[in-house]
């Protein structure tokens, strides 16, 4: 399952790189990660992957799949998202902005992230031979994690103001200078949102689970 999250994560990063070349402004990283973007997408699941071969409890491999899930959605929407022809429209203002925003969402986005979801939904179904019921938990709070991350990006996540050029960024240096913080908590990056987005996700199916199982 980490396999097919981390595949199809970087194929899609690949697919149509040439129209996103412009993201790359606003972005405060590019398509190629670095160990904290793996950790930031990747470490609640490592984490419960080591876990369950000494306590294996239907809740911890629920949890470990909610968690790529979770990430997967969100990936697939960050990466397919700005293809679209339209401008996304910001939960926070409910306007259209620039693509590349944080907390802006579009229906090709959406989209995505519900195809993420159910992706490695339906890889942990067949897999680990899961019920009808886990799989659908895991797809539902695997969507949920994107939309509390795409929260977080649209009200918490912190935002910098070029003056040079005046554009909005999530970088903290552009055009050769300091950028100013204008929005969000200061400890507050991309990669932090992207791990916190799946906490609480994570935490709610392995409750269900514990509660009904």
């Amino acid at each position: 399952m980490l396999g097919i999250f981390f595949l199809t994560s970087s194929l899609w990063s690949k697919f149509s790189s040439s129209s996103k070349h412009l993201l790359e402004d606003r972005l405060a990283k590019g398509s190629q990660r670095d160990w904290r973007q793996v950790a930031a997408n990747g470490g609640i699941a490592a984490i419960l992957g080591v876990i369950y071969p000494f306590y294996s409890h239907p809740a911890v491999l629920v949890g470990f799949a909610v968690a790529l899930a979770s990430s997967n959605s969100d990936t697939w929407a960050s990466e397919i998202g700005p293809i679209s022809k339209k401008r996304p429209v910001s939960l926070r203002t409910l306007k259209r902005v620039d693509k590349g925003t944080s907390g802006a969402v579009s229906l090709l986005g959406t989209g995505a992230a519900l195809a993420g979801a159910f992706l490695i939904a339906a890889a942990g179904s067949y897999l680990f031979n899961l019920p009808l019921w886990e799989a659908a938990l895991i797809f539902f709070c695997g969507f949920l994690g994107n939309l509390i991350d795409t929260l977080l990006g649209a009200y918490l996540q912190k935002l910098y103001l070029c003056e040079s050029c005046g554009i909005q960024t999530e970088k903290p240096h552009h055009c050769g200078r300091d950028t100013k913080r204008i929005r969000g908590i200061s400890f507050l990056d991309n990669d932090l949102v992207n791990f916190l987005s799946g906490v609480p996700a994570v935490i709610l199916a392995c409750a269900f689970i514990f509660l009904y199982q």
